[in-house]
């Protein structure tokens, strides 16, 4: 067992600045002040602007607020995270990047519950995870292999993108072919027989266009589980004349895991008492599950796009999507064995700590099938103006989605008798090859949903200081569901508007200042997706289904500044987001729908800062500081035994999360990097009694230059190999990644 250790995030970041700048001015006299590119050097005149994420971690503009704006005009939090900050970190994985964002946490669950929340709320489910703008299926596997960089506004933003958007939203942008010639090549080894070959290859073919294809495969037998990945992603786009451009984009990504889907864990204190403290004690590397389990996601996605430019300020762009995307889930569930299974009589505890003899039990098991069907029309429109002596920046738009899903979240094939021999294992013996036959059968509840939505923003210069911002959004949902067990089903349909305000003060052209405020929902229609179980007449599956959109609201007070000669942005911001109608349990039995009774709010702030300090050294911070977390209103029924109460902080909700990243180019040789994430102690959903530790985890990496084009960089992640809890459930804890070391070599011709 490990002990805590109880950091102050400011002392993290702190001794970070310290040490690199005292480093930083001891080197002064080794190099010059020009930048140097590394291994990002392209076969063209200057950098296109479709890989400029590759060489900084600052960018200036964005189309997350619809339409190309810049960040300094988004009167909320805006975090990018490039392909440099993704390729330095080793951020393969999707859920990596979401783990080095501040402000989200990871519920673990019993299959349906399973989720991604920022601060505080729902992100994973409720389908608040974009590429390109768009919306994607929820829990899905993800892969960076195809993405130039993630963006993430943070607050309500239904006005821009409907349903959902409570907590903020994270999109995913996709590398674009650009007209110049540029070929990457990766390849990528590291303990736990993990392999990685990458590449980035772009075509400028003249009047035909330019194609940009991306390929990856990855195998990683990882002590026992694993994590197998393949790619390919291939974008073209034509420049027809007149303003017009044409872009197909085609999108697939396999993977085949076998998933730690959890360890179990043992508590400070006696039952009955509150914040005990959760002990991981099992290596985070081990595997106690069956070679049968198994996570297999799969997405196709195909989307055409049309530009046009009628003159510099002035363009539409509409997009047609489709995409499949199935995902296939069965995992053992692996717990400490009752006393009278251990060899020494006695129930494994703090006092009784387990060793290689004490015997694991795996004989029950989760099981889960989502297919998505997601068609996807959006078309939106940009203009910059003058109208009765103002200057205007109009967007408006209109998107259509109509997605069919099938859905089966609890089919877990029945549990092992425990005399069984597979039924259990030892802690001495992980990884043990043991296998179940997979006999079940699927039967599906089945969901169909279209949505239209339009907007309105314009964003009005009153002066050259003074901008507002102001939007509207309607949204028509309806939804219908079939269960295929008891043969119900249902529908349902809502209208919904949400606004958007705000007011921006431009003093300068390095800095801007901002009030915003902002309403979003969450429409039930999507929740019961996820739901356990049949919709039977009176059964909480239907009343959910029957239950109006929860709404939420956002204020948020900040600025932005541009600092050191405008190579870095800083964003700080004030901010309370309030779901002030939310699902309750009605304890009414005879009702046919849940009560929106329920009330929560998160007050803090949000720090960011990302691009460079000196030409050679570059820094990434982004911190969320939630001092103030409560459940404000929550019936009776809901709120009782371990589950949160009224006056409780809501589970999933740490008062500090925060990452940092940061390198320091020696000469042009030679460059160095260190990085740290950091979540404080918080709770599970639903069990109140107990709390995960705080952690910090440490990475690093050094960069050597083989040729101006080739480069080869050794990474430790988890430098101190910290056990620590990452995604938490009522009953068990996902534990974190153990220390891995990566070998990479990346080259550019």
């Amino acid at each position: 067992m490990k002990s805590e250790k109880k950091v102050s995030p400011k002392f993290l970041l702190g001794s970070i600045l310290f040490a690199t700048n005292t480093y930083a001015i001891a080197q002064e006299g080794i190099v010059d002040n020009e930048a140097v590119l590394g291994t990002v050097n392209v076969i063209a005149d200057s950098i296109p602007e479709e890989i400029e994420s590759k060489n900084s971690l600052k960018v200036d503009t964005t189309r997350i607020g619809k339409g190309v704006q810049a960040i300094r005009d988004i009167p909320q939090n805006v975090t990018v995270m490039t392909e440099k900050l993704l390729n330095d970190r080793e951020l393969d994985d999707f859920r990596d990047v979401l783990k080095f964002t501040s402000g989200v946490t990871f519920q673990a669950g019993e299959t349906g519950e399973e989720d991604v929340l920022m601060r505080g709320f729902s992100l994973g489910q409720a389908g608040d995870i974009l590429r390109d703008g768009m919306r994607e299926a929820s829990l899905i596997t993800r892969d960076t292999f195809a993405t130039d960089r993630v963006e993430v506004i943070k607050g309500s933003a239904s006005m821009l993108f409907g349903k959902g958007s409570t907590g903020g939203v994270v999109n995913q942008v996709s590398k674009r072919a650009f007209f110049a010639d540029y070929y990457q090549l990766e390849a990528k080894i590291g303990d736990g027989r993990f392999g990685r070959l990458q590449a980035d290859l772009n075509k400028d073919f003249g009047k035909n266009g330019a194609v940009r294809l991306n390929l990856m495969t990855q195998s990683a037998d990882q002590w026992g589980s694993k994590d197998n990945r393949n790619g390919v992603a291939l974008n073209w786009r034509n420049l027809l004349g007149n303003g017009h451009e044409l872009m197909v984009d085609l999108y697939h990504l396999k993977t085949d895991q076998r998933p730690i889907y959890n360890h179990p864990w043992l508590l400070t204190g006696n039952n009955g008492e509150l914040n005990r403290k959760i002990v991981p004690v099992l290596d985070s590397k081990n595997f106690y599950g069956f070679r049968s389990d198994y996570n297999q996601t799969e997405q196709t996605v195909v989307t055409v796009g049309h530009t046009v430019k009628f003159s510099v300020d002035e363009e539409l762009k509409t997009t047609l999507r489709y995409g499949k995307y199935e995902r296939d889930l069965w995992a053992s569930v692996v717990r400490f064995a009752d006393a009278s299974l251990q060899p020494d009589g006695k129930a494994v505890s703090l006092d009784n700590m387990p060793t290689d003899a004490t015997v694991l039990t795996r004989n029950s098991f989760k099981g889960r099938r989502g297919i998505s069907d997601i068609f996807q029309l959006q078309s939106d429109y940009s203009n910059k103006f003058e109208l009765g002596g103002f200057k205007h920046h109009l967007m408006a738009g209109v998107d259509i989605t109509h997605e069919n899903a099938k859905r089966n979240n609890n089919n877990s094939g029945g549990s092992l008798a425990l005399s069984d021999p597979l039924a259990t294992t030892t802690v001495g013996n992980p990884n043990d090859g043991a296998y179940r036959a997979d006999t079940r059968t699927w039967i599906y509840n089945e969901f169909e949903s279209q949505s239209i939505g339009v907007y309105l923003q314009d964003i009005v210069s009153l002066s050259k200081q003074w901008k507002v911002v102001a939007g509207v959004r309607f949204d028509r949902f309806n939804a219908d569901y079939y269960d295929y067990v008891s043969t119900n089903s249902g529908s349902r349909a809502d209208n919904l508007f949400s606004p958007r305000f705000g007011l921006i003060f431009e003093p300068n052209t390095s800095s801007s200042y901002y009030v915003s405020y902002g309403e979003s929902y969450n429409t039930s229609g999507d929740t019961y997706q996820f739901s356990l179980g049949n919709f039977a007449p009176g059964s909480n599956n239907e009343k959910a289904a029957n239950t109006p959109p929860e709404k939420s609201r956002n204020l948020e007070v900040g600025g932005k500044w541009e600092l050191f000669n405008q190579r870095a942005l800083v964003g700080l911001a004030l901010f309370r987001s309030e779901k002030y109608k939310e699902r309750n349990t009605d304890p009414d039995t005879a009702a046919t729908q849940m009560l929106l009774s329920g009330k929560r709010h998160a007050t803090g702030v949000e720090l960011s800062f990302a691009g460079q300090i000196t030409p050679r050294w570059e820094f990434f911070y982004n911190h969320t500081w939630i001092p103030d977390a409560e459940i404000d209103e929550c019936n009776e029924s809901t709120c009782t035994g371990n589950a949160q109460r009224e006056g409780d902080r809501p589970g999933l909700t740490p008062r500090n999360s925060a990452s940092a990243w940061t390198t320091y180019r020696i000469d042009n040789k030679w460059r160095v990097g260190l990085g740290m994430t950091h979540r404080s102690e918080q709770s599970p959903v639903g069990n109140r009694s107990v709390v995960a530790s705080s952690f910090t985890t440490w990475d690093a990496m050094v960069e050597y230059q083989l040729h101006p084009n080739t480069a080869l960089k050794l990474t430790v992640t988890n430098l101190t190999d910290e056990l620590y809890a990452d995604a938490l459930y009522r009953g068990f804890y996902s534990p974190g990644e153990p220390r891995r070391v990566y070998l990479s070599i990346n080259s550019v011709f």
